[in-house]
């Protein structure tokens, strides 16, 4: 024992690396999903962490922190010490807490580990609206200004920021209406009481099957495999592509300062991990397009998205420059 302490101190000594990092790691790792236990974010991280476990030699236990649009979990993995082992399992909300004024702590304060994918959105009306393209939809709201209802879920929720979008490319305004959940904002559209929402895919992939729900376009440059008859939004309005790649996103976050040679060995085993044939089935199911990046790729990936994000916000109005 005193000669593998020895080694490691001499290692450490020579390349500048803090023993502790080089034993990275000792105990077992706490993963915080920043949503709840079955949520979206939830099922395509949990199952990550568990393949990801025996590649490190210890478990990374779950737990599930909500409230406040994630900023609850993610205050509490900022306050927590930058070792490695209490990590942020989290989706794309805390990239723009600060610009929406809900915490001041958003993913600038957090080295992304692994970016498992992210998934692509849809503008859905249900099976009885007179809209056939998206193209008619907003000419209509153009021409009857207000009018059109939208259901969505507040700032920093899905259905809001891709308004800030819309609003900028076509110039249509509508009437938002709020509701308290993703599934209430579609549920909405279902039964008649809005026009139209947006959805990931996934999200409105059963009733889309069904024939209870029609998407007019797919925020994206490309067709989705899971739904190829449907036309991308530059289809019909090229000027969306300046914002695109874009859509929700999930990764594992390590409080910056967290030495590189912990954050290495956490990004090696989850890319070991990820392409595992029962986790692809996975990501496949929630329609999840896998990315695997890690360093300097996720890093630009989670910085372009705040970037495009935060400027639709401020063109369509929404937030002051």
């Amino acid at each position: 024992m005193k000669k593998i302490f020895a080694l490691v101190l001499i290692l450490a000594l020579t390349f500048g690396v803090p023993a502790f990092a080089l034993d990275y790691p000792t105990q077992n790792i706490t993963g915080v999903v920043l949503w709840g236990a079955g949520g979206t974010t939830d099922s395509i991280l949990r199952p990550l962490a568990t393949l990801a476990s025996p590649l490190l030699g210890k478990s990374i236990i779950i737990q599930n922190m909500t409230g406040a649009g994630g900023s609850v979990a993610t205050q509490y993995v900022y306050d927590s010490p930058a070792d490695g082992y209490t990590l942020l399992m989290g989706a794309e909300n805390p990239a723009l807490y600060d610009a929406i004024g809900i915490s001041e702590v958003t993913y600038d304060d957090f080295d992304c580990v692994f970016l498992v994918g992210d998934e692509a959105a849809g503008i859905i009306v249900s099976k009885n609206s007179k809209y056939k393209t998206f193209k008619e939809l907003i000419e209509d709201a153009k021409a009857n200004p207000g009018t059109i209802k939208y259901s969505e879920t507040g700032p920093g929720g899905l259905p809001w920021t891709v308004s800030a979008f819309i609003q900028d490319v076509t110039g249509a305004s509508f009437n938002q209406v709020p509701y308290d959940s993703d599934a209430a904002a579609k549920n909405a559209v279902l039964n008649g009481e809005c026009d139209f929402t947006v959805c990931l895919l996934q999200q409105g992939l059963e009733e889309y099957k069904a024939g209870e729900l029609k998407f007019l376009a797919v925020f994206s440059k490309t067709p989705d495999k899971s739904l190829p008859e449907v036309p991308v939004i530059i289809n019909e309005y090229p000027a969306f592509e300046k914002y695109l790649p874009w859509g929700a996103f999930y990764g594992v976050f390590a409080k910056k300062g967290t030495d590189k040679t912990i954050i290495d060995k956490l990004a090696e085993a989850f890319k070991a991990a990820a392409p595992n044939e029962t986790y692809q089935e996975v990501l496949k199911n929630f329609d999840v397009n896998f990315m695997g990046a890690t360093g300097e790729e996720a890093a630009n990936y989670v910085s372009n998205w705040r970037k495009n994000t935060v400027q639709a916000l401020k063109n369509s109005g929404i937030l002051d420059d």
